[in-house]
């Protein structure tokens, strides 16, 4: 059996306006720096493999002081980016709505094959998403490890844990800086631990979206 401990990064200045981030390259906000610092004490005591995050600077920023908790360095990959909204990124719902309606449209019916123009569709973001989990389970066997990544992330790992098709509507929380426990053994999953943010009581939790 593999462990997999996945956080979602800190907040940012878009998680607050509700902008989509997708592959933009977005820094920590202060409530997000202190966010990090908060999971990284999580993790005193802690042993894992390895530490592996999204390329993009707000899980780097977070992966960071867990790492030292852990005593190991992060590895990127870019496999654990969030899903690429293509034109959309940069943009709230209700400018999307008012400027590109058929991805409004789509991005309301969580269309899992709609592809916003320069971006990628919920279908093919989960199959990148899993098969980068399944190569790691792979890598590691019976080890535990942590991986920090994205909202989207989080949100397709639980589906493919529970058999839910990509359209699902969201109605499990996935606030920044949480921590969840996964189980891998054989391509059999359960969830040990989801969505803990008793680590942040201090420092705010923040909005989930985008």
């Amino acid at each position: 059996m593999t462990r997999i401990c996945l956080v979602r990064h800190g907040q940012t200045d878009w998680n607050v306006a509700l902008r989509m981030q997708g592959h933009r390259d977005l820094p920590l906000n202060r409530v997000g720096e202190a966010q990090a610092l908060a999971a990284g004490l999580a993790f005193a005591g802690t042993s894992a493999a390895a530490i592996y995050s999204s390329d993009l600077q707000r899980a780097r920023r977070t992966a960071a002081p867990i790492a030292e908790a852990l005593g190991l360095p992060v590895v990127p990959l870019v496999a654990l980016r969030e899903r690429n909204f293509g034109r959309c990124e940069g943009m709230t719902i209700a400018e999307i709505r008012a400027t590109y309606a058929a991805d409004a449209e789509a991005f309301a019916r969580r269309d899992p094959d709609y592809v916003p123009p320069g971006g990628e569709s919920r279908r093919q973001f989960r199959e990148r998403v899993i098969a980068c989990l399944q190569e790691l389970v792979d890598y590691h066997p019976e080890q535990n490890i942590v991986v920090v990544t994205h909202g989207g992330v989080l949100d397709a790992v639980y589906q493919w844990i529970h058999g839910l098709p990509p359209e699902t509507p969201r109605n499990y929380a996935i606030p920044n800086a949480g921590i969840n426990w996964i189980c891998i053994e054989e391509r059999s999953c359960s969830i040990e631990r989801w969505a803990d943010v008793t680590h942040l009581t201090p420092v705010g939790n923040g909005p989930e979206e985008p």
